[in-house]
């Protein structure tokens, strides 16, 4: 190994093993600060990495990383000025991401996040092969080069410090940033969220709040089983860190007139928040009823903020639907659909955002009750969970 123990070397070092598909799980449940001091002194005293438990040839190819020129570096030597060097490791870990294993529902973030890089960095076929070679991989250009037709011009993404992190219940945390530059999305949108601790994953996450003067946004995350991204924001994370927030993407729950029927499971309740704050922001007079699910009391994780808007505002009725809570009250006491039907009044437009069980079959049952398709809506093309 060479003599290049500097955290910049050793933080590229991080990000390759993260990135590659087989050494990644190596890096589960071990402290990243701990790993970096070791790397840094096996670097500097010439022995060797310290061991996480991989094979003979997987300590090799860890190895090889350090000794590796950066990916910037390659792709700078035969075309100067084509990546910004701050932006290279991000754009480094996303094209790995994208060429390792079966694709998954993570993948449609990474494209809208690679697809939008692609045209801000004004990629050409001509660079594919230069990219290649620094990667030592085949990228999948096509997929990219079809996701840049669709994403529209402004930057890859924006920088973000975590100003607070909250767990408000078992799994579930709500997390506040502040970006360094205005994030421009509308209540209602997904964004691709990304945390260094997990380099080249990225996973949607809608805001669940309307634009505030000051430019922070708030994210509702649970931790999923096998979910690497939602199980470090919610359990690792912590205030200071940087994150970064991809383009915004609609998902199908924008505003529309009348008078609104919200149906919230989960953190589904992050966008339809953000859309009863959109209409705090400008009174219309039309009411709004939000129907937030939960098991029981204690899964009922925003409870303060909701009865501070439905205090604030006249228009507004908010009512808990406990799926598992015996003790709950008769009106309260069911899943969220079922609830929200007891409270479904003719005009309404209706929205409804959940786990993907409790999407599966919601169209059917509005339509079943007597809701017209044109005043159902829910979120399509996004991953839910």
């Amino acid at each position: 190994m060479t003599e290049q123990g500097t955290p910049e070397a050793v933080a590229r070092w991080l990000s390759l093993v993260a990135a590659d598909a087989e050494l990644s799980p190596y890096l589960i449940g071990v402290d990243r600060d701990r790993l970096t001091e070791q790397v840094e002194k096996a670097l500097a005293t010439g022995t060797d990495l310290p061991y996480l438990g991989w094979s003979e040839a997987e300590h090799r190819r860890a190895e090889s990383y350090l000794r590796r020129r950066s990916f910037w570096e390659e792709v700078e030597d035969r075309c100067p000025g084509l990546l910004p060097e701050r932006d290279a490791p991000l754009i480094e870990a996303a094209l790995r991401r994208l060429t390792d294993g079966p694709d998954r529902p993570e993948k449609l973030a990474l494209l809208s996040v690679l697809g939008r890089a692609y045209r801000r960095f004004g990629l050409r076929p001509e660079h594919q092969t230069v990219i290649d070679d620094a990667l030592r991989t085949t990228v999948p250009w096509q997929r990219i080069e079809l996701a840049a037709t669709r994403a529209r011009e402004g930057p890859a993404w924006w920088p973000v410090e975590v100003l607070d992190h909250d767990l408000a219940c078992d799994g579930v945390a709500v997390i506040t940033v502040r970006p360094w530059r205005r994030l421009p999305y509308r209540p209602g949108q997904a964004v691709p969220v990304c945390t260094p601790r997990r380099p080249g994953r990225w996973r949607w996450l809608c805001p669940a709040n309307a634009p505030r003067p000051d430019g922070t946004v708030e994210l509702h995350v649970r931790a999923v089983r096998g979910g690497a991204v939602s199980t470090s924001l919610v359990h690792q994370v912590r205030p200071g860190e940087l994150l970064h927030l991809g383009p915004p993407t609609d998902t199908g729950l924008s505003l529309h007139d009348g008078d609104l029927l919200l149906i919230a499971g989960g953190t589904g309740l992050a966008p339809l928040r953000a859309i009863v704050e959109q209409v705090a922001a400008a009174p219309d007079g039309r009411r709004v009823t939000l129907i937030v699910g939960s098991r029981d009391v204690a899964g009922l994780y925003d409870a303060i903020t909701l009865d501070k808007l439905q205090q604030a505002h006249d228009w507004l009725t908010v009512v808990p639907a406990f799926s598992h809570d015996p003790l709950s009250e008769p009106g309260e006491r069911g899943d969220a659909l079922t609830v929200a039907l007891a409270h479904h009044r003719s005009g309404q437009q209706v929205y409804v955002c959940g786990p993907p069980v409790m999407l599966a079959g919601s169209r059917l049952r509005l339509l079943a009750a007597g809701v017209p398709g044109e005043r159902i809506h829910l979120p399509d093309r996004i991953p839910w969970r």
